[in-house]
């Protein structure tokens, strides 16, 4: 059956172009009312133009959909809540809320600025949290929500000249794991994707496989995370045209020392990065808890051998 978002609410960040864009387009273009929220600024986040949000509620509406602009920054406390009521002022809820909205200041660490950290901790992660918290509070209320993340490989893997960027999105992937958990019991979902497509972000990074990373590829992915059928929570998913794969954390097994000194980690150095050690195991925790959980038998099994 095809997924349909009738009845649905939809706010989007950073939808005046490329990737945000496609996600407003068809979302809308499968039910969903949509906010399409830009500031309208350069990569940079630098300025301001109001016709970027404006001629995607226009494409919206042309193919028969509901849609509204909005131009507040997702930089500040005030500007998230603007543009949560936005939502209410013109659909009346909040079901959707996708944090796509992004900026680069990419500069090597030695030589990065004050402003250039701020500026791209603000837009990518301050920013999602500022429109999500007023956004999440309705959710739990209404005891429905689903939450898509926008973070990065260069967060996840590392990438040079982006610190401030990486950080950023090493953040959201924080940040989604943590509403997974408080929003379970209210279904409220929250995963994220590591996205690679061809926007002004990227332009000229990919050569000749830039044909195949259109944002819709992206798109496909967002719009079922999006959809009130998805169970899927706390996940991250890597995704470029055609290819979808799931990203995730794990340890290996470890090593127990004995007697802790910098010399016994020292040696035991190959053991404790072994990967999936003897019996091809990793451990993929899914919350603090079970990371304690973890720990505590791993210790009691040290406890036992020297009793």
């Amino acid at each position: 059956m095809d997924l349909s978002f009738d009845g649905r609410v939809a706010i989007i960040t950073g939808a005046g172009g490329a990737i945000g864009r496609s996600h407003a387009l068809e979302l809308a273009r499968r039910g969903a009312r949509v906010v399409v929220n830009d500031v309208g600024g350069s990569v940079h986040g630098e300025g301001e133009a109001k016709t970027a949000a404006q001629l995607v509620v226009d494409e919206i509406k042309a193919g028969g959909g509901e849609a509204v602009a909005n131009f507040d920054t997702v930089t500040t406390p005030e500007g998230g809540e603007a543009i949560v009521q936005c939502a209410l002022s013109a659909f009346g809820r909040v079901d959707i809320l996708v944090n796509n909205a992004g900026i680069l200041r990419d500069r090597a660490f030695h030589n990065m600025t004050i402003d250039d950290m701020n500026a791209v901790l603000d837009v990518h992660l301050r920013g999602a949290m500022f429109v999500t918290q007023p956004a999440f509070r309705l959710m739990r209320e209404q005891k429905f929500g689903r939450i898509v993340n926008t973070t990065s490989a260069s967060g996840l893997f590392g990438n040079f000249g982006q610190a401030n960027y990486g950080a950023a999105k090493a953040g959201l992937w924080g940040l989604t794991r943590v509403l997974a958990h408080e929003g379970s019991r209210v279904n409220i979902r929250v995963n994220a994707i590591a996205p690679l497509a061809r926007t002004r972000m990227t332009e000229g990074l990919f050569g000749e496989l830039e044909d195949l990373l259109a944002p819709a590829s992206i798109t496909a992915v967002v719009a079922y995370l999006a959809h009130e059928s998805c169970e899927l929570n706390g996940c991250v998913y890597s995704v470029a045209g055609g290819r979808v794969a799931r990203i995730f954390m794990a340890e290996t097994q470890g090593v127990l020392l004995p007697s802790p000194t910098a010399e016994a980690f020292r040696d035991s150095l190959q053991a404790v990065d072994d990967g999936a050690g003897k019996d091809g195991r990793y451990f993929v925790p899914s919350s603090l808890s079970e990371e304690k959980e973890i720990i505590e038998r791993s210790l009691r099994t040290l406890k036992a051998v020297e009793a």
